[in-house]
């Protein structure tokens, strides 16, 4: 038989044996550090005009690579601008059928676009439409899109300033 005595156990011989498990002070302690580390890391998550410019960017190459395969099924020359500040879309797809409806806005706050050596990209009906190069930033963060002009378009990091 045992009876309790503080933290240690007696049992029937009267010998002492440590009791196992944590009080609620340590668990209590343990649940704070958790908590703690816990917002340490939601703070130093990455910045939103990061994340939101990578998203940009991935949607942008999927929306070209769609507009080339059309350009390609349908044997017109297609392109891809940006428009004017005070315009309602923020770019467009010029030579697309009728039939194909792509978006024309960033899907948060607005991308400035600087297009290397150009004013439009041009997405084909060729299969090599050359190699293209296009900047995107948002605020401080910027991201670079390119195509050796057989490939597809990929996001690559922006060169250092």
């Amino acid at each position: 038989m045992l009876r309790a005595l503080g933290r240690d156990w007696v049992n029937a011989r009267g010998r002492r044996r440590e009791a196992y498990g944590f009080t609620l002070i340590e668990l209590l302690v343990v649940v704070a550090l958790i908590a703690i580390a816990t917002a340490t890391v939601s703070l130093s998550l990455r910045d939103p005009a990061a994340a939101q410019l990578e998203r940009e960017a991935e949607r942008l190459t999927a929306l070209f690579e769609t507009a080339r395969a059309e350009s390609r099924a349908a044997g017109l020359p297609v392109q891809w601008a940006p428009t004017k500040k005070d315009s309602a879309d923020h770019f467009q797809f010029v030579g697309l059928p009728k039939r194909v409806k792509l978006p024309q806005r960033w899907l948060g706050e607005p991308i400035a676009v600087q297009i290397a050596g150009a004013n439009f990209i041009s997405l084909g009906p060729e299969p090599m439409i050359g190699a293209q190069r296009l900047q995107l930033s948002l605020g401080s963060q910027q991201i670079v899109l390119t195509t050796d002009g057989m490939s597809a378009f990929e996001v690559t990091a922006a060169p250092a300033p």
